[in-house]
């Protein structure tokens, strides 16, 4: 089994070359994580994979994840980021797939300003060039699952992945119907779900039991292969390795088949990650 991590982010460190946005400082989950470090932390963890979403607090920059997937092409690939705000930009996305390493885009949606996008018709050119493309789309869109039901629907060829199961916050007893919503849009075959950094969801320590039933009931609804494992490392307030053995050795109730596919084999089908 080859166990690939669904999200890490890789980042540099910030400089009077390479600002980070303003917004960005009072988030980011560090200084700098480098492909190096990454790798020796997965090995220790037994990740032999992970995709790399490069972090909104760098701005829309490519370059240190692509770069990492150049030079470890059997241990990276990349959902980089896009400005669909800026017109200029747009003619990017016709060979967006040819960059060495690249999979697809991950869009934010968290903010006040990014979630206006969703509203405001600042986003509306782009889905249907991505489903045109065959461009695959990971998007956190915490409180705005609506409008990505209305977009899964107008655009049934279109991949969305839902990171962090469209949630952030910790639950504990109300996380079952804090998923309703997310529960709600697996009838669309095009959308799957990141189930990453989950143990962030619960005030417990290892091994998270009540997380179990929740991951139960994701992979229920969504199936093995539109549930992705991943954890979202430099946030995660469990070890790499406890995030991992939460689905591989606590969730009896998955067989080594659905194992197989919940912890990599989806998430590089859905991607095309050869």
């Amino acid at each position: 089994m080859r166990v690939i991590d669904a999200q890490i982010h890789l980042w540099s460190r910030e400089t009077s070359e390479r600002r980070w946005p303003e917004y960005g400082r009072s988030y980011a989950h560090g200084h700098e994580l480098l492909a190096e470090e990454a790798i020796a932390r997965m090995d220790e963890a037994g990740v032999d994979g992970a995709i790399l979403v490069p972090p909104s607090w760098e701005g829309d920059r490519n370059d240190v994840c692509l770069d990492a997937a150049l030079r470890f092409p059997d241990r990276f690939a990349v959902m980089g980021r896009f400005p669909i705000e800026v017109v200029s930009e747009r003619d990017r996305l016709e060979t967006w797939r040819e960059q060495v390493g690249m999979l697809g885009i991950r869009l934010t949606f968290h903010n006040r300003f990014q979630k206006a996008w969703l509203h405001d018709g600042t986003a509306d050119w782009f889905w249907g060039v991505a489903e045109r493309l065959r461009i695959p789309l990971m998007l956190f869109v915490p409180d705005s699952l609506v409008e990505i039901g209305r977009i899964a629907e107008r655009f049934p060829e279109l991949k969305l992945v839902l990171d962090h199961l469209a949630l952030f916050g910790r639950y504990d007893d109300q996380l079952m119907s804090k998923l309703s919503p997310t529960l709600a849009l697996a009838r669309f075959p095009n959308v799957a779900v990141k189930a990453s950094c989950m143990p962030n969801l619960v005030s417990e320590d290892y091994p998270f039991p009540s997380l179990l039933a929740a991951i139960h009931r994701i992979v229920d609804v969504y199936g093995p292969d539109r549930t992705f494992w991943g954890s979202d490392v430099s946030r995660l307030e469990c070890s790499w390795r406890e995030c991992r053995t939460l689905f591989m050795e606590e969730c009896s109730f998955l067989s080594s088949d659905d194992l197989e596919w919940v912890m990599g084999r989806g998430i590089q089908e859905w991607l095309r990650w050869k």
